[in-house]
């Protein structure tokens, strides 16, 4: 089912977006959400699709590794709208602070307010446990002017990532 829009940057209904956790049912799913946020990427590389799939799903599997060894407890959900998966996020709750690792969304859901729907509930859940939020995103991805307009502050980097930090009041 696609979200049936009035316009380009259509809102979609808040009240059908809902969490549940991932299961390994779920790999490919997650595979095409990360595999739909890199194709960008991908457009103006010189590689035929089998090449660029096969590039795509290099990536993916080491992200996935990287993600299972260094937060090996972070919450990992599917995102829904009406039922339907559309996108995952996940989140590593430490003592002091909780880490947005994740969040992603297929490309004909993104720009709809999903993202900043529940970005907005985690601040509310960090400041309900007196914790901050942080971040890393790469210093070409748009999403960093989300991040700031929801109070987000850059932290500190590294040559390809921002750090980003919000500290949530209620």
């Amino acid at each position: 089912m696609q979200p049936e829009t009035n316009g380009f940057n259509s809102r979609l209904d808040p009240e059908l977006v809902s969490l549940r956790p991932a299961t390994p049912d779920d790999h490919e799913l997650l595979f095409k959400i990360f595999a739909g946020a890199r194709l960008a990427e991908f457009r103006l590389v010189d590689l035929d699709q089998t090449q660029k799939h096969a590039l795509i799903k290099m990536q993916f599997d080491a992200q996935s590794y990287q993600y299972s060894e260094s937060y090996p407890r972070a919450e990992s959900l599917i995102i829904s709208w009406d039922d339907l998966p559309i996108g995952r996020i996940l989140v590593d709750e430490g003592e002091r602070e909780m880490n947005l690792v994740d969040i992603a969304l297929l490309p004909e859901y993104r720009n709809r307010g999903i993202g900043t729907q529940l970005i907005q509930r985690l601040l509310v859940q960090a400041a309900e446990a007196n914790k901050q939020v942080r971040l890393h995103v790469l210093k070409s991805n748009p999403a960093q002017h989300l991040y700031e307009r929801l109070g987000f502050i850059r932290a500190g980097g590294d040559s390809m990532y921002f750090e980003m930090l919000c500290k949530p009041v209620l």
